[in-house]
């Protein structure tokens, strides 16, 4: 007995090793970090304190751009999810040709984020892009897509719903294959309709997988950074900064390498209690059990 529990420590022992190398020692080396004055002009660790601490809750861009986060990944899941759901749902179905609509469906996602929101830089292009280009055919003014705060913002989450909404329908379709098909079986011989059944069979037995799927695009949604330098590079002013553009700007632009630690470890603190209370509350409001 003892050597078999010798044998399966040493088979998770390379496991162990990866995990104390990529994830344990880099996030206790950012802690030391966070608690030194390291920057270009001061290459030195020294110590401190809570300095950085309390300059960043003064820090009203940060927390600025963590608000503008909420917003655009809050609002980019949901209509991610609702168009995603939607197709799926249709793919789901007997729909001719289904096969290629599903791959045709997936190929913003196979793009590289920065690839693709270059070529969405040159659609929202002022002078040169096609969208301006249809609003004038259609009599309308210009838009100023990527220097106006509200129109940049608009183009930010338009470069994410259509780049992961892919993404979203992949999982949800996947859901849907996996479906017991008694209850829809049961529907259909109680006369259930199209929605009827899907509010009371399909949609009860998709909450686990969307909840799973909400959860995994808000993870993803929440280390937003290449769409923004590529499309606005934060601006115009600081009015689409992320989170991660702005630790990119003060950790490795600006070489703030000390405050840009504790900026990195609030903000890792703040996702996780975030992400735990919203799982929290889908689930409750998706009304899956703590089994499911």
């Amino acid at each position: 007995m003892d050597g078999l529990r010798r044998h399966k420590s040493m088979f998770l022992l390379p496991g162990l090793l990866t995990l104390v190398l990529i994830i344990i020692f880099p996030l206790l080396f950012t802690i030391r970090v966070s608690f030194s004055g390291w920057n270009v002009s001061n290459p030195q660790m020294d110590f401190v304190g809570g300095a950085n601490y309390v300059k960043m809750l003064h820090d009203s861009r940060f927390w600025a751009s963590i608000l503008r986060l909420g917003l655009l990944a809050g609002g980019t899941v949901l209509i991610q999810y609702v168009i995603g759901f939607g197709v799926a749902l249709l793919v789901w179905r007997d729909l001719r040709g289904r096969r290629f609509w599903r791959v045709l469906f997936l190929i913003p996602m196979m793009t590289t984020p920065v690839v693709m929101a270059a070529i969405w830089q040159t659609i929202f292009h002022e002078s040169l892009g096609p969208v301006n280009d249809l609003l004038g055919r259609l009599g309308l003014s210009p838009v100023h897509w990527l220097t106006g705060s509200g129109p940049a913002l608009a183009a930010l989450m338009t470069v994410e719903v259509w780049q992961w909404t892919p993404f979203m329908f992949l999982l949800l379709l996947a859901g849907l294959l996996s479906l017991p098909k008694e209850p829809f079986m049961a529907a259909a011989i109680d006369g259930a309709g199209v929605w009827r059944t899907f509010r009371k069979v399909t949609f009860p037995l998709m909450a686990p997988v969307s909840v799973s799927a909400i959860i995994i695009r808000l993870i993803e949604a929440s280390k937003l950074s290449d769409s923004v330098y590529v499309l606005t590079s934060g601006g115009p002013g600081s009015s689409t900064e992320s989170p991660g553009y702005y630790l990119y700007i003060r950790g490795l632009k600006e070489q703030q390498t000390g405050y840009g630690g504790a900026l990195s470890l609030t903000y890792l603190v703040l996702m996780i209690v975030t992400l735990t209370v919203v799982a929290a509350l889908l689930a409750k409001a998706f009304k899956v059990k703590g089994n499911a």
